[in-house]
């Protein structure tokens, strides 16, 4: 990808109010919108997501000044998503900035699909002046006790002196176990004022943490490494957790050490590549109801878990989580432990090491090759789908296709109801990282804010989102904050003129004469949206074209430096099976 300017901000004319303030500063006086800017870069923070307000604007001057980056957007909703996605891609904390009134109610589904994620954000919201407080100020709204519920941590700075020092507070809260976005909210006068710098607590990098790293109780960690060693039939899933915790090293190295087939959800699809011995993805059921010992890491029983009802109660069930009130939610377990993952992985093959022997070893060796001949059948079954040559086009036909054409640097997001559930049917991503989707909130519209971090942070990947028609539509437009930062992307639509996930629900119950309220869209051709933003596009009705459509798009990115929209017409009367099984309400 190429590089990215490192500010949006045009080059300001020097005045003399600006000659004055600078001496100001140099004098020893900073603005609370500096002090912002110096505190997000003691945080690590190299880049914020915004759209511009006057009651921000200091910050950004400040961002200047520390050579932050500063991406804005023509949605904050888009940029909220931008500020998670860059969290997820980089373990660091992300960064929005918005403006009062609509600037923060515009980016509360960013925020609250990152407190679904579990990924660490901090949101800096503007407010009116303290010296017009409940008077009616411009866009004026009671921002922290809305953001208090989706958040870790919301507050309000009253005090010039206080801004970096709240912004330190609110980091740590954001990394205090399991991650989460927090909130401050921060008074234009607040902002603007000037202070003496001596006065202002400016924490400085590394020195106010604490580990995070815990193993919990060291007793437990021995316990769960005599389950292990003498289990004949132990399986593991991982969960987001295990990659933004960066324990995706130690995960890998239990499977390898102990013999352990391995199962994926949501950022953790992708540790280990297609093909791996340990990796398994589609006896996922057959493993849950057949294993001795079962280990979850890092996602909770919640919806995607059947609530934990779908697992086996004859096995020993294991939960490992950095939240300690997720450990045993909604489901009994045998043994729970609360810290990082990669931590407690790690100490656990440190402390099952050479202790399995021979005849555990010989069973275990016969469960991977039952679940291996299981899957092999399991993948027989779909291909029929996947292969499919009918028109309109199977939506797995498309997910079929994208799998094949995935590089191995291409990051791989999905956005959408069934686009996302069969697209996990058959994507596998190439590594560590290169799986993004909406997580536990459901949150269509994730994909450009997802896409554009993930090229920011990744300037030599590929960024490929596939798309539902429904949520191309939510947050396209910020597809040109894409093309305007230099990080053009492949975006892929399955266009099926509805909302179709919810579509088959209504069927269901209501008949065809009711079934369609409320849910269908029209036939849009999205192509021509690429190329009026200067990109390639291309409509596409014939399954056997999905292939050279994609690598146009591929060579057209690389051309142009522009993103390029390749819309796939897709049959609306196919269904993910989830979808038919209306599993995710029960």
């Amino acid at each position: 990808m190429a590089t990215v300017n490192p500010i949006s901000s045009p080059a300001k004319a020097t005045t003399a109010e600006d000659t004055l303030q600078r001496k100001s500063r140099d004098a020893g006086v900073v603005s609370g919108g500096h002090l912002v800017a110096k505190a997000l870069k003691s945080e690590g923070v190299d880049t914020i997501f915004t759209l511009c307000g006057g009651h921000i604007i200091d910050i950004y001057d400040g961002c200047v000044d520390e050579g932050i980056r500063i991406i804005d957007f023509r949605h904050e909703q888009v940029a909220a998503h931008a500020a998670d996605g860059y969290a997820r891609q980089t373990g660091r904390l992300g960064c929005v900035v918005t403006t009062a009134g609509p600037g923060c109610t515009n980016a509360v589904t960013g925020i609250a699909t990152a407190f679904r994620s579990e990924s660490p954000v901090l949101h800096i919201g503007g407010q009116g002046a303290l010296t017009q407080h409940k008077m009616g100020s411009l866009q004026d709204l009671p921002h922290v006790e809305m953001m208090t519920p989706i958040t870790k941590f919301a507050a309000s700075v009253s005090s010039t002196e206080r801004v970096a020092d709240m912004i330190a507070m609110a980091a740590r809260e954001a990394f205090n176990g399991a991650t989460g976005p927090v909130y401050l909210e921060i008074p234009r006068d607040v902002l603007d004022r000037e202070v003496d710098i001596s006065k202002a607590v400016i924490p400085q990098p590394g020195k106010y943490r604490a580990s995070t790293k815990s193993i919990g109780d060291p007793r437990d960690i021995e316990k769960l490494a005599d389950l292990l060693v003498n289990a004949e039939r132990p399986a593991i899933l991982y969960g987001q957790q295990v990659w933004t915790a960066r324990g995706h090293k130690e995960a890998i190295a239990l499977l390898r050490g102990l013999d352990i087939p391995g199962y994926f959800n949501g950022a953790s699809r992708g540790l280990l590549p297609p093909g791996d011995p340990h990796h398994f993805d589609r006896t996922r059921t057959h493993a849950f109801a057949s294993a001795d010992v079962l280990v979850i890491v890092g996602t909770p029983f919640d919806f995607r878990m059947g609530y934990g009802k779908r697992i086996s109660k004859e096995l020993k069930l294991v939960q490992i989580d950095m939240d300690y009130s997720t450990v045993g939610k909604n489901r009994d377990i045998d043994l729970g432990l609360a810290g990082d993952p990669g931590a407690i992985l790690g100490a656990v093959l440190a402390a099952a090491s050479g202790r399995i022997k021979d005849d555990k070893r010989q069973a275990r060796q016969q469960w991977l090759k039952q679940l291996s001949d299981a899957e092999i059948v399991a993948g027989e079954k779909l291909m029929p789908l996947f292969k499919s040559n009918s028109v309109p086009i199977h939506p797995y036909r498309v997910a079929f296709e994208l799998n094949e054409f995935l590089a191995d640097n291409t990051i791989y997001i999905g956005d959408g109801g069934d686009v996302v559930t069969i697209s996990a049917q058959a994507v596998r991503p190439r590594g560590p990282g290169q799986w993004m989707d909406p997580g536990a909130l459901g949150s269509l519209g994730v994909g450009t804010g997802f896409a554009i971090a993930a090229g920011l942070a990744n300037p030599q990947k590929e960024v490929l989102c596939y798309y539902g028609d429904g949520s191309f539509g939510m947050t396209a437009f910020d597809m040109e904050t894409a093309n305007r930062f230099g990080v053009p992307y492949i975006a892929v639509i399955g266009n099926n003129s509805a909302m179709n996930q919810i579509r088959y629900g209504q069927l269901a119950k209501y008949g065809e004469q009711r079934g369609n309220v409320g849910n269908l869209l029209g036939d849009v051709p999205f192509g021509k949206f690429a190329e009026m933003l200067g990109g390639y596009g291309e409509e596409v009705r014939d399954p056997a074209q999905i292939a050279p459509a994609l690598k146009r798009a591929r060579e057209s990115v690389h051309k142009l430096r522009k993103s390029a929209v390749i819309n796939i017409w897709v049959d609306p009367r196919e269904y993910a099976p989830g979808t038919k099984n209306q599993t995710m309400y029960k």
